[in-house]
């Protein structure tokens, strides 16, 4: 994960006017030493309810102030290893089709030469050429994405009619999909066991943990305003892709054509984004990524298996059972269930 935010990293460089302003941090490192923290499988510090990586929080704290959402904006919202390469991919490939509709036979779209995560900007994860201020400055419609639960968003998301699309998974594969991308940061070394971080994630301490707050969040609001928020469950994905893709395009109001569906484009946008079709290009294999805060990470490491149950290769009938235990108690009442 990245490094902690160095001491000089200002929050507010004004003069306090009051002595309990005084008290309070001018810098991000001064803040995250007044946080919670824990160590484990990954460095993280509480704030405001969450596990979040104190390098990264100088990137998060500044999104809910500086990042104006536009009425025709998208945003692809998810919690960690539930889908967000492939819903990136997916949502760029629709959005842009108007663009890009001949690229699909012909072998020149920008998604075989361009990873997912570089072609749609994530509001907390600042990489060259695309922090806030890039983002501010890039042409309307927007697409955007982020792992920032909807309670560290501007409150304008809900207000500017903005869309939210939301994609959930089983936490088990999250967990086990999670894991391995950090090993794979790692080097393929966790500083402690899969029953020890499997434990921390029960208890919620996890990277913008705990999960089961960060599905409500959505689910709920998907509940109160169903035109505006999309809240997807990956399984159901995996299992027709091709209604999910139609699902995307009306909800991002660029439904497809009689003319489109008669050339096939929603499947061909399906097997374009597939995992055989993304994992197996060179530009996808090969390489790094810049992800900001000294943070490099391998293409390759955003493509693992995407495979709905693979949890039972990893965690005992125990484990398992322990998972839905958690969730089925953090759960209960709100309608979502797994």
């Amino acid at each position: 994960m990245a490094q902690a935010a160095s001491g000089s990293s200002k929050i507010d460089t004004k003069a306090p006017t009051s002595a309990d302003e005084a008290a309070q941090p001018k810098s991000y490192g001064d803040l995250v030493s007044t946080l919670p923290a824990r160590g484990g499988w990954v460095s993280l510090v509480q704030y405001q309810n969450y596990w979040l990586n104190p390098g990264r929080l100088q990137n998060i704290i500044p999104v809910k102030e500086l990042y104006k959402p536009r009425a025709d904006d998208i945003v692809l919202a998810t919690y960690l290893k539930c889908g967000t390469t492939w819903l990136k991919a997916l949502a760029f490939a629709i959005t842009t089709r108007g663009r890009h509709h001949q690229a699909f036979a012909a072998a020149d779209h920008p998604l075989l030469t361009v990873h997912p995560q570089e072609a749609v900007p994530h509001l907390e994860v600042h990489t060259p050429g695309q922090g806030l201020a890039d983002i501010e400055r890039l042409p309307s419609p927007r697409l955007l994405g982020t792992h920032l639960p909807l309670s560290l968003l501007p409150p304008a998301v809900a207000t500017s009619g903005c869309r939210v699309v939301y994609l959930c998974r089983q936490p088990k594969d999250v967990f086990v999909s999670l894991w391995h991308f950090v090993k794979g940061m790692r080097g393929g070394r966790s500083p402690v066991e899969l029953d020890a971080a499997l434990a921390m994630f029960c208890e919620g301490v996890s990277p913008f943990g705990p999960v089961w707050e960060h599905y409500l969040e959505y689910w709920k609001e998907s509940l109160a305003r169903p035109e505006r928020v999309l809240f997807l469950r990956y399984e159901e994905m995996v299992a027709d892709p091709v209604r999910a893709v139609r699902t995307l395009a009306g909800f991002f109001a660029v439904p497809f054509t009689d003319e489109e569906e008669g050339r096939g484009v929603p499947e061909e946008i399906v097997r374009l984004c597939s995992f055989e079709m993304l994992s197996g290009l060179e530009s996808n294999r090969t390489g790094d990524l810049d992800c900001g805060d000294n943070t490099v990470i391998g293409k390759s490491t955003f493509f693992r298996k995407g495979k709905v149950g693979d949890w039972e290769n990893h965690l005992t009938k125990e484990m398992g059972k322990k998972v839905d235990a958690v969730f089925e108690d953090k759960l209960q009442g709100s309608g979502l269930v797994f």
